[in-house]
């Protein structure tokens, strides 16, 4: 009996979204799925009420298109909370503080509810940090009203992300993302308008229009600018997307007639979810500093560490407008010997740091996720066992499975991990149209959301095979 047990009788309460009785057919589940993400975008263009018009999100602007968030509306913390209480509860699983069998039906719905707790529970509490940190600047008297607003804003798409799960195609979390980004990439490009709001060709704020306008007076500054942040979004693309190709294919066998076949390990084997955790981690500590940040004498300490996780997002643009010079190398140098981040020179050792510290971050929660998520060596290979399959060459055993996968999964984990660390933390650098970080979760997403759609077509267009996929 775990320690989660105690908390039954509260999880037990909660309001859920009921389980269809039948399955959805793919129609009906495409229909759900555009009608929680016009939600979502209708909740991202919402005022809320009480805020002053100074607000602004600091840091925080810049995560915003990851976190599926948008400051200033009721999704302000966006998903930031629902991750987060997946990020605690991995710790304490993974670390066996918190004993659980996710492989026992009992113990996974357990894992959801105590997890469902946190997520409501952080919901308010990002939303208390929110406005007492300045990032709302609430109005006088309007502290609560705006606390309530952003808390239940998380908790809207917490239920949105279960009404995708069972009704839907994807999970609600990867739909978010990925809707915001991909609304960030067009607005972004094709804006006809300007900083004041007015619709006006000339001061319009869309990459290309801006291109069109400097470039006449300054070609390097107006491709700098303009066109390498839509370059650079290409690449990021182009990566993410041969990367997801790259598989190691284990041989195996199926049938009592020994029919060969081979079983797929993904390079990105666990996806993109290492770097979604180790956002919302980020986005946590961001927020927490600029609490602290308004407390003397804490505040220095928490705001350094809170910078050092926050990518020096465009440094590549600025490098190429500035070119390196002497007193970009004095500026490094300085920085590390008073550990203080001064100029661009500073920029380029913050860059340095935050890819290092979100490597290492994503191959932990890789490690993690494997096995919360029910994709470790041995889970899989009592999976393939039921299915019949078994290595050529070795008897029949769910053993000898699980040993030829412990050759690969964990390392390509790891690899894996760190690589997706390192494009998402790189591609930031480049100032990429979302992020790089946001066009790399975007691609794994609609991948496999490529994927499901097809499987459920497969399966609706030969219900028998989807009597044996189960």
């Amino acid at each position: 009996m775990s320690i989660f047990s105690s908390l039954k009788p509260i999880y037990s309460m909660l309001p859920e979204v009921k389980a269809p009785e039948k399955k959805p057919v793919l129609k009906n589940r495409l229909i759900w799925t555009a009608a929680v993400l016009l939600v979502f975008f209708a909740l991202g263009n919402i005022t809320l009420v009480g805020i002053s018009p100074t607000a602004a999100g600091g840091q925080l602007q810049q995560l915003q298109t990851v976190l599926a968030s948008h400051i200033g509306t009721p999704i302000t913390a966006g998903i930031g909370p629902i991750v987060l209480a997946s990020i605690i509860l991995q710790l304490l699983v993974g670390g066996g503080i918190v004993k659980l069998d996710l492989s026992n039906p009992a113990d996974k719905a357990e894992f959801t509810g105590v997890q469902k707790i946190f997520a409501i529970l952080l919901s308010f509490i990002e939303a208390g940090v929110y406005a007492a940190g300045g990032l709302l600047a609430p109005q006088a008297g309007m502290f609560l009203m705006v606390v309530l607003q952003v808390a239940l804003g998380s908790i809207i798409l917490l239920y949105l992300d279960e009404v995708v799960s069972k009704y839907g195609i994807g999970s609600g979390i990867g739909l978010f993302i990925a809707g915001g980004v991909a609304g960030e990439i067009i607005w972004r490009v094709f804006a006809p308008i300007d900083t004041t709001g007015a619709i006006t060709l000339a001061d319009a704020s869309g990459l290309l229009f801006v291109f069109i306008r400097e470039v006449g007076a300054n070609v390097w500054g107006a491709v700098v600018i303009a066109l390498l942040p839509i370059f650079f979004t290409i690449i990021v693309f182009l990566s993410a997307v041969y990367a997801e190709g790259i598989h190691v294919n284990i041989p195996i066998t199926m049938g009592r007639r020994g029919t060969g076949g081979r079983y797929p390990v993904k390079f990105l084997y666990v996806s993109n979810m290492p770097v979604i955790l180790a956002v919302a981690m980020f986005q946590f500590v961001a927020i927490l500093a600029t609490l602290l940040g308004r407390i003397p004498y804490v505040g220095q300490v928490a705001s350094g560490l809170a910078t050092v996780v926050v990518a020096p997002f465009g440094l590549i643009e600025q490098v190429l407008l500035q070119g390196l010079s002497p007193e970009i190398f004095a500026q490094m140098l300085q920085s590390i010997t008073s550990l203080q981040f001064i100029g661009t020179g500073g920029s380029i050792i913050h860059a340095i740091l935050y890819i290092i510290i979100l490597v290492v971050v994503c191959v932990v929660f890789g490690a993690l996720w494997i096995e919360v998520g029910g994709q470790g060596p041995e889970r899989i290979a009592d999976q393939l066992d039921r299915a019949g399959m078994y290595i050529p060459g070795f008897r029949r055993d769910p053993r000898v499975i699980r040993q030829v996968l412990d050759r690969y999964i964990p390392t390509i984990t790891i690899l894996g991990s760190g690589f997706v660390g390192l494009l998402a933390g790189f591609a930031d650098l480049t100032g990429a149209i979302g992020t790089g970080t946001g066009v790399l979760l975007t691609v794994g997403i609609v991948y496999r959301l490529y994927e499901e759609l097809a499987k459920e077509q497969l399966i609706e267009s030969h219900p028998l095979l989807g009597k044996l996929m189960g």
